[in-house]
């Protein structure tokens, strides 16, 4: 998969995992108490889908932009409201031109006392990163290996808070990795809440992952999968996941709501698989 998140900004697999941070961050905004969100693998954090690399793609065109034109249903908008708006704000002059990444969308959703770390390890990225969140204390911004921060940066002072890991999958071994550091992290801040990114391309390689998760003993795992296409024989990027190590009590629920009205929206094939599934510790 090529790491230049620009190509893929706004697609089915972002509109995915970006309603499931931004419903966690509402959960956690329940209580008065400040929280932290710490973006491991952060990016831009903004992207401008007029630009040359994601105009090759279009691949938005299959993701934010049919779902801001799709005619949702009270219960259904009521959801993914805080995350349309981070987008609309952005597009405020009609149309759709630009695109928030996660540390966007986490940042929009904050409140006065609350915090995030946002680590990117490519040096140019980074940058650009300091720069759009250039004098707002509520933002860090590190040049930093994401997976280093799992050890070095938590349990957050605020001791509330989520861990969103969303890998760039460049290497054949992202997922071991990912279970070797959700294993590190879990177990310096066992209470925080931790959403994993996942393709699903290699039916058996996800099958695997989710079998080493489930292996590793850590209670209260909730997987969260949506498909745009059907299996087939060749290896292809079918849909992704969002793997939530203690998720809030609703969020279930919730995805049982919104799950169904993105596979109406944004699939590609009939008889496509979204839900969400506990691998331990279902309540």
């Amino acid at each position: 998969m090529n790491y230049r998140h620009v190509y893929h900004a706004g697609n089915f697999a972002d509109v995915m995992k970006h309603i499931v941070l931004a419903r966690i961050v509402e959960y956690l905004k329940r209580k008065e108490g400040a929280f932290r969100v710490i973006d491991t693998h952060a990016g831009i954090g903004l992207y401008d889908l007029t630009s040359e690399e994601a105009q090759k793609t279009g691949e938005w065109r299959g993701g934010i932009g049919p779902l801001l034109e799709a005619d949702l249903l009270p219960e259904v908008a009521q959801l993914v409201e805080p995350y349309l708006n981070v987008v609309k704000e952005l597009n405020a002059d009609g149309g759709l031109r630009f695109y928030p990444g996660s540390p966007w969308v986490t940042r929009k959703l904050l409140r006065q006392a609350d915090r995030l770390s946002a680590i990117e390890l490519h040096p140019q990225d980074s940058a650009i990163l300091k720069e759009r969140f250039a004098g707002d204390w509520q933002v860090r911004v590190m040049e930093l290996d994401g997976w280093l921060a799992l050890g070095a940066h938590l349990p957050p002072k605020e001791k509330r808070g989520m861990v969103l890991i969303d890998p760039p999958f460049e290497v054949e071994a992202e997922f071991d990795r990912l279970v070797t550091g959700l294993v590190k992290a879990h177990r310096r801040w066992p209470g925080g809440t931790y959403a994993l990114w996942y393709p699903i391309k290699n039916r058996m390689a996800v099958a695997e992952f989710r079998n080493m998760l489930a292996a590793t003993g850590i209670p209260k795992m909730l997987d969260i999968a949506f498909e745009i296409r059907k299996p087939r024989d060749e290896a292809r990027f079918d849909g992704s996941g969002m793997l939530v190590v203690n998720p809030p009590y609703v969020l279930e629920e919730e995805m049982k709501v919104i799950l169904p009205a993105l596979t109406n929206i944004l699939s590609e094939e009939a008889n496509a698989y979204a839900g969400a599934s506990w691998l331990t510790g279902r309540p």
